[in-house]
């Protein structure tokens, strides 16, 4: 073979592992995560939410009385029962909404868009939740669920408050960290990745960005990071801070030595302190 023909090849197989790499990150395993709200000792309704394009996504309601509502939004490959033990303990004072991303959990879906058509469809839990006399709401989105938060707080003005756990700032900039052992080929690669998107999906999901979300945001938001986070790398979370830096309404906690996901009962209390600054007591709204 001449070596015009290896480099034909050899593109082939690049362009081909970029579409495979594609698919299986809209497509990817999905995490069942083996915990029940009996487990935690938490009362849910099974609820239906329908997104702007036909979907039924899954969710679990645990209500209050007269509290306000939280919506929680898990992380990436995971579902809702990832976070019970959070709705566990937000539920002593709030309404709480666990809901599966369209494509995860038992929601319908035959991808995940990444974040991009996500933040709508938390649109439409709040649509539900306030159709229902949950409010004033407030969003904690954890990994992907973070980003999501922030996407959707930006485009919606009925959520009050936003806790971005482990968020990425970028999901270009987290592609090319991920594929960073491509080394002068990983921003070809990540290109790639864009274009099987806009073919594929009808956009380009990594536009808007969290970071471009959250310079827009001028209501309450916690930011959470860990330092040693083994998935999303600190510099997202710094990335973020910056963005957040003319809003004066704007937290942060970072903290070191947690992996991706491990967030502690201390800062599930801090998680539920912000909710409760922001959003009103239970009694406060049971009054009105």
């Amino acid at each position: 073979m001449t070596i015009a023909g290896w480099l034909v090849l050899v593109a082939a197989a690049f362009v081909a592992f970029s579409l495979l790499s594609f698919w299986l990150a809209v497509r990817p395993p999905r995490l069942t995560v083996p915990l029940r709200p009996s487990d935690v000792n938490l009362r849910v309704e099974a609820v239906s939410i329908q997104t702007a394009d036909g979907l039924r996504l899954a969710g679990w309601l645990a209500a209050r009385p007269g509290a306000p509502a939280v919506v929680l939004l898990h992380g990436y490959p995971a579902e809702k029962r990832d976070l019970l033990p959070l709705a566990a303990t937000l539920h002593a004072r709030f309404t709480v909404l666990l809901m599966d991303f369209r494509y995860f959990g038992e929601s319908e879906g035959r991808v995940t868009t990444l974040g991009f058509r996500e933040r709508d469809d938390v649109r439409r839990a709040v649509d539900w939740l306030h159709a229902r006399g949950h409010a004033p709401v407030g969003v904690f989105g954890f990994s992907m669920g973070g980003a999501v938060g922030l996407l959707a707080a930006a485009e919606e003005p009925r959520i009050r408050a936003v806790v971005a756990y482990a968020a990425f700032a970028d999901l270009q900039t987290l592609g090319q960290e991920l594929y960073g052992y491509l080394w002068v080929l990983r921003g070809p690669f990540v290109a790639l990745l864009r274009l099987w998107a806009r073919l594929f999906l009808g956009a380009d999901v990594t536009r808007p960005s969290p970071a471009e979300a959250a310079a827009r945001l001028g209501i309450p938001v916690l930011l959470i990071h860990s330092r040693q986070d083994d998935q999303i790398p600190f510099t997202h979370a710094e990335r973020l801070r910056r963005a957040l830096a003319a809003n004066q309404s704007a937290q942060f906690a970072f903290v070191d030595g947690a992996r991706h996901g491990e967030l502690g009962l201390e800062l599930e209390r801090r998680v539920a302190d912000f909710f409760g600054e922001h959003l009103g007591p239970p009694s406060k709204m049971a009054s009105r």
